[in-house]
């Protein structure tokens, strides 16, 4: 089996590579650029992890080809012979953080839709057996409280960011049903574990609470704390290698639409979650409830999914939510120089 796993140098990507690897014995290419936030001690560590899982030292290393590219622009066909035929394409390359695409939405919308479109034209050119693309729960816009988004409900984004990743699904689905693209579209929520950004809330937290500063958390004016999904960025690789060995996608014109399945964890506040985190740290937590009306508009105070449907067909998480905080915890303690990056964000 030989994969196409775009994205690889970025948090989520770092991970499903290393599950990857663990857990499969394909070969997979992983074209980067470290332009978008990449960070190539993501993939050194995905790769040191799947040395615990190789029956031969080093084995890895036959089995990953990183090739620079970036998926913003086309990719050529002198790249596409480099990368060879491939079963899947793994699409998780995006930029993702909603502040940024609040400040500058302009070339953030456009990075989106352009690596989108090449990935896209790619695969209608090498023709795997499935396109899995990552999406997420802000499509869907707020979740009112008691409901959770099931499987097409209606799109309506709040922000740029998630504009975006709409825009994404919306191309992907074209091309699914005019070039008989073999899509897979699964939707996800906060995705957390070691080796985020701190411009992302919990790592953010860590921080701050190690400092003794006063943790921002966005809330309802009357002060209701917002509220998400959670979930182990470990878990999607184990839940997208569950759809790419069980799942056939559906297609046009037997279906009117492609697959969809949403990749759920546990819901909490950001104040429970910032709680637990102070508690796993032992210290306390000062915190201030911002209304997110004023701080952050184009910001939802509750994001949801239904996962009945994924459960349905014999995935669930693996990791308990407490259990997922304490090890990320734990690793920012042993590698502190992660820590030392600018805070700028609430959630």
């Amino acid at each position: 089996m030989r994969l196409l796993l775009t994205g690889a140098s970025g948090f989520v990507g770092s991970h499903v590579l290393a599950h990857l690897l663990a857990h499969t014995d394909a070969e997979i290419v992983c074209p980067w650029t470290l332009r978008h936030r990449g960070n190539s001690q993501r993939v050194t560590a995905a790769l040191d992890h799947a040395l615990g899982h190789e029956p031969e030292p080093k084995a890895w290393d036959r089995r990953v080809l990183t090739v620079m590219h970036d998926l913003a622009t086309p990719i050529p066909a002198t790249l596409a012979r480099e990368i060879g035929p491939v079963d899947y394409v793994l699409n998780l390359a995006s930029e993702s953080h909603v502040d940024r695409s609040i400040t500058d939405p302009g070339p953030f919308i456009r990075n989106n839709v352009e690596v989108m479109l090449n990935v896209l034209d790619y695969a209608r050119r090498a023709r795997p057996r499935m396109l899995l693309q990552m999406g997420t729960d802000e499509e869907y816009g707020p979740a009112p409280a008691g409901y959770a988004h099931r499987e097409w409900d209606t799109v309506l984004p709040s922000n740029p960011y998630s504009a975006s990743k709409a825009a994404q699904s919306a191309i992907a689905t074209a091309y699914w049903r005019t070039y008989g693209v073999p899509l897979v579209l699964t939707r996800t929520m906060n995705l957390i574990g070691p080796g985020q950004d701190c411009e992302k809330f919990v790592p953010m937290v860590i921080r701050q609470v190690l400092a003794g500063e006063t943790v921002p958390v966005h809330s309802s004016p009357d002060g209701e704390p917002g509220s998400r999904h959670w979930i182990d960025a470990r878990e999607l690789g184990s839940a997208w290698l569950h759809l790419m060995t069980t799942v056939d996608p559906e297609m046009y014109p037997e279906h009117d639409r492609p697959s969809l399945f949403h990749i759920v964890g546990a819901e909490r506040s950001n104040l429970e979650i910032a709680q637990t985190i102070a508690d796993i740290l032992d210290k306390p937590l000062h915190y201030e409830l911002v209304s997110f009306h004023a701080s952050r508009p184009g910001h939802d105070l509750r994001y949801a999914l239904d996962g009945s449907k994924l459960a349905a067909a014999g995935w669930a998480p693996s990791r308990p939510l407490e259990q997922t905080l304490a090890d990320i915890v734990a690793w920012y303690l042993d590698h502190p120089a992660w820590l030392d990056q600018p805070v700028g964000a609430t959630a």
